[in-house]
């Protein structure tokens, strides 16, 4: 696979990857797994939470500000 990026996008990685010694195609990769990881594990969640709603387990306005204003407060 083959991908463009832009020069400033190319000079940015490559500076990073300097930075933290590596190289731009480590970086990229890491780039790459980290946003897959995160998107998988986004849609699980929205897939869990459309079930939910489906079985009828929704939640009220205010429990839903309560628990992330306990989030908040931990």
């Amino acid at each position: 696979m083959e991908v463009h990026l832009s020069p400033d996008k190319e000079a940015r990685i490559q500076q990073f990857a300097s930075r933290t010694g590596r190289n731009a195609e480590q970086v990229v990769e890491e780039a790459v797994d980290r946003m897959l990881e995160y998107d998988e594990r986004f849609v699980a969640a929205v897939e869990e939470g459309r079930a939910a709603a489906r079985r009828g387990d929704l939640l009220e306005h205010d429990e839903v500000v309560d628990r992330i204003e306990q989030i908040f407060r931990s």
